[in-house]
């Protein structure tokens, strides 16, 4: 077992798990995919990015703005199990994923991950609301074990 006691927690500071907001622990960008690329794609997305998420966004349409959704690691392990491999992200996707924004605060983050059931969220812009980064579960983690306490 490693000692967490003595470890540093790296270049940067994290504010105390109470004062954090979700902007102090998201993953800034998205990786993103349109609805029809195949779930074999978005696989190959999260493997060669060592990521468990993947923005799926629905391209505008006349009279209508741009829509999101979220594809996870779990999603597609799912619809593997279900339909086999010739699906596509919308296909698989959350049919409505959860949000919140860069300035919320990052207890409110968890909470709606624990109501909801789901170990990603999407991060909008506080002003135009336009996906700016995810916040996963283990982000959060990371600020309860290294914030400032």
């Amino acid at each position: 077992m490693t000692d967490v006691s003595s470890t540093n927690s790296g270049s940067f500071r994290l504010p105390r798990a109470s004062h954090a907001r979700v902007q102090d622990a998201m993953h800034p960008g998205v990786v993103a995919c349109s609805p029809d690329t195949p779930v074999r794609d978005v696989a190959r997305i999260m493997a060669s990015r060592h990521i468990h998420a993947v923005v799926m966004a629905t391209p505008v349409e006349r009279g209508r703005p741009m829509a999101w959704g979220v594809v996870t690691a779990l999603d597609l392990v799912g619809g593997y199990l279900e339909r086999g491999e010739e699906l596509c992200a919308a296909d698989v996707a959350a049919s409505e994923p959860v949000r919140v924004s860069t300035s919320d605060t990052l207890e409110r983050a968890a909470q709606l991950m624990v109501e909801h059931g789901v170990d990603h969220l999407i991060v909008a812009d506080a002003h135009d609301g336009h996906p700016v980064g995810v916040l996963s579960t283990l982000d959060v983690a990371g600020v309860f074990a290294w914030g400032e306490g």
